[in-house]
């Protein structure tokens, strides 16, 4: 944290406890960049958002690989409502007769 502090930075430390949790959720350290948290996501279009993009799109276009596009990062690369909160439920209003 000195570091954030010397760049005058203000980082909320549930912002770093969370950051340290996803880094070792499977039970060992791992970093957040290309060969650790990012580079394991299963979407082709969060790798390729991350880091190396034309690497990620050509690798997964030689094996035919699919992207269901179930996370939040996919669908607004591809402009597609994220199916998150208000957008996770279908709810109609149906007055009653009075």
């Amino acid at each position: 944290m000195l570091t954030l502090g010397e760049a005058k930075l203000d980082v909320d430390v549930r912002h770093l406890l969370t950051v340290a949790d996803v880094m070792t959720s499977e039970g060992e350290v791992r970093a957040i960049g290309r060969h650790g948290v990012s580079g394991n996501k299963h979407s082709i279009l969060a790798r390729a958002a991350f880091e190396v993009t034309v690497n990620h799109l050509l690798k997964a276009g030689i094996i035919g690989e699919k992207d269901e596009l179930s996370g939040v990062a996919e669908n607004i690369i591809v402009g597609q409502p994220v199916a998150l909160g208000t957008g996770s439920v279908e709810l109609f209003y149906i007055p009653e007769d009075e």
